[in-house]
């Protein structure tokens, strides 16, 4: 009986809900101005149009990348879903300018935690946009991606997708 409950690792539930890393105005993929999101290359998702400089995690789980200039965020929820966050378009080019990670690689991180956060007027003048798409980056591992019905959301309160991967 004690082996059952002590021995044996939790197994991370095959759902979750992944909620907004930022606070702001869900925008539709497919309405992002930069062909590499609207187009899904690098995955489905969401994006989100900020109203304040301040990314949490969505999940819990762990960090897998910081950009090393800082634009964008690679997580790896518990059930293996992997996200990334790519804080506005064309920001690479800003070289960190502005942004300032509060994470790094291999850190464990819950819902709500501070990942970065950035100068949002800066973003506004020197980067295309700062719209930032939310993308499920291993759709060969994902069962399910249901996109939830929100138009404005709060960072780390709000369920923007509720995604289940293959066990």
């Amino acid at each position: 009986m004690f082996k059952k409950l002590f021995g044996q690792k939790k197994q991370a539930e095959p759902t979750v809900a992944v909620k907004a890393p930022l606070t702001g105005t869900i925008v539709q993929l497919e309405e992002v101005p930069d062909p590499v999101f609207s187009q899904k290359m690098m995955g489905d998702g969401v994006a989100i149009q900020p109203t304040e400089g301040k990314v949490v995690s969505p999940v819990d789980g762990e960090i897998i990348q910081v950009f090393p200039t800082k634009h964008a965020v690679g997580l790896k929820a518990d059930n293996g879903l992997e996200i990334l966050i790519h804080i506005g378009l064309e920001t690479v080019s800003m070289n960190g300018e502005g942004f300032e990670a509060h994470v790094s690689e291999g850190k464990r991180v819950s819902v709500g935690d501070p990942l970065v956060t950035f100068d949002l007027e800066k973003v506004k003048a020197e980067a295309k946009s700062t719209i930032t798409p939310v993308i499920l980056t291993n759709a060969d591992q994902i069962e399910a991606a249901n996109k939830h019905e929100i138009s404005s959301v709060q960072a780390g309160n709000d369920a923007i997708l509720t995604v289940t991967v293959k066990a």
